[in-house]
Formats: C-alpha cells, structure tokens, sequence
C-alpha cells in the first residue's frame, strides 16, 4: 500500500491479461508462490468465450499480502475464505502482462460466491491510466462507463458454466460495494496474510517461504530462495529428452 497525491494505491500483481483465455494464477502451493496456468484433471485450463465477452474483460490478478482465509466466515454471506490472495479487476485501459506488477487506485468490491466459498473481487483502476484521477469510487464508474459493472457480474456469473459447473452466486444481491466497504476487506484479508506468514493459524497447504518478511518463521535468504529456483529451472526448463 502506497500513499501520495493520488490518495492510497495498491501493488496488483496481473495473472491474466485482458482478452485473453489462459487461466494464470498465482500457484500458492509451490515454494515462493511462482504464476502458471492452472490444470484440472490433467488438461491446462482455459476460460472459454462468453458472447460477447472475448476470455476476461479486465487485467485480472491478485492483492499481494492478502489471504481470504477458509477458516474466517463473512459475516454477511455466511461463506468462509476460498483460500487465496484477494482478486483484483483492473479496468483501465492499458493490456497488462502476466506478472507485471502495477499500482491500482481502488474503486469497489462484488461479493462473488464460488462453490460456496467467499471470492471476493475487487475492482480497480491502474493509477497510470488516463480515467485515474475522475475515478474515485464505484459510482464514478457506473456514471463513466455504462454497462461496464452489468457485464463484470455477468462475466463473474457464467464464466465457468461452458465447464458444466453451475452459475456463481453473489452476496448483496449481486450489487457492488463502495470503496470504503473495498478497504475494510483488503485490510481484513491482509490481517489474516499476517497471521498466516506468522504462523499464527493453519495454513490450509499455503506455501510461505518468503525472502521479505523480517517476522515471519518461513522467511528464508536470497541464496535459498535461488536455490529453489535453479532447482525448477533445471528439472523443467533446461533438461534435454533424447527420443
């Protein structure tokens, strides 16, 4: 989080870039958390074309040093945490790149429910992005852009029907919140990260290993974390197969 004349941003890091199909994420399981595409059962997976959507109509990715915790309840929904960083929808206009990170003013959250685990989404805009400074809150944006949030919760409902999974369903009868309500989450979710790199609760299969957290018992050096990198790189990326 960063204060300065345009009030506070967050760091968002992009798994998925706007308009396309490529389900990136954020592999919380693997050591030092790298981005990969997502496989389920066996296959890479993709989010398929919703008319007249074409793949994901933002710059999607997550909160660094967030965690919704599937222990936590929300008050509201009655649903726990999905277990990840906190969702992030960048509308500006600029086409990001997987794994650039950049900073958001943030405008607004939906209450998305998946599969019956909380899934917040909050809705952003790049600082940089020509729109920044008149978008402030989430009613700016209903003003600005006409239809922009219909399409955000129609995309967020039937993304995953072409899969034969059901629709998503919302808290709030599907109605965005504002910013305030926005903060109070990513503040909620950043206090259940801290416990979690503290190990202070169950991690739920997170891996913590981590080269920045002074406190935190995962923490590891800049040689260990290197480590398991050349480790990664040498078992996948430069091992030749004779055939």
């Amino acid at each position: 989080m960063k204060f300065n004349g345009r009030g506070v941003l967050f760091n968002m890091v992009v798994e998925v870039p706007r308009w396309s199909n490529a389900k990136m994420e954020i592999a919380t399981k693997e050591p030092l958390n790298p981005i990969k595409q997502d496989v389920k059962k066996g296959k890479l997976r993709y989010v398929a074309n919703i008319f007249p959507h074409k793949g994901y109509i933002w710059n999607y990715g997550a909160i660094p040093q967030t965690w919704e915790d599937p222990n936590h309840m929300d008050s509201e929904t009655k649903c726990c945490g999905d277990n990840d960083p906190i969702d992030i929808c960048d509308i500006g206009m600029h086409v990001c790149s997987p794994g650039q990170v950049i900073q958001v003013k943030v405008l607004g959250i939906l209450a998305m429910i998946d599969e019956g685990e909380m899934d917040w989404k909050v809705i952003a805009i790049n600082a940089e992005d020509p729109d920044a400074k008149s978008l402030n809150d989430i009613d700016d944006v209903r003003k600005s852009r006409p239809g922009h949030l219909e399409a955000t919760v129609d995309w967020f409902r039937k993304y995953k029907v072409p899969d034969g999974k059901p629709e998503n369903q919302f808290g709030f009868n599907a109605q965005f919140q504002d910013k305030d309500f926005a903060m109070e989450i990513i503040k909620s979710t950043h206090e259940h990260w801290r416990a979690l790199v503290q190990k202070q609760t169950n991690s739920g299969g997170i891996e913590c290993k981590n080269v920045s957290c002074s406190d935190s018992p995962f923490k590891c050096n800049a040689k260990e974390a290197t480590d398991v990198i050349q480790l990664v790189r040498l078992s996948m990326l430069d091992k030749w197969h004779f055939v």
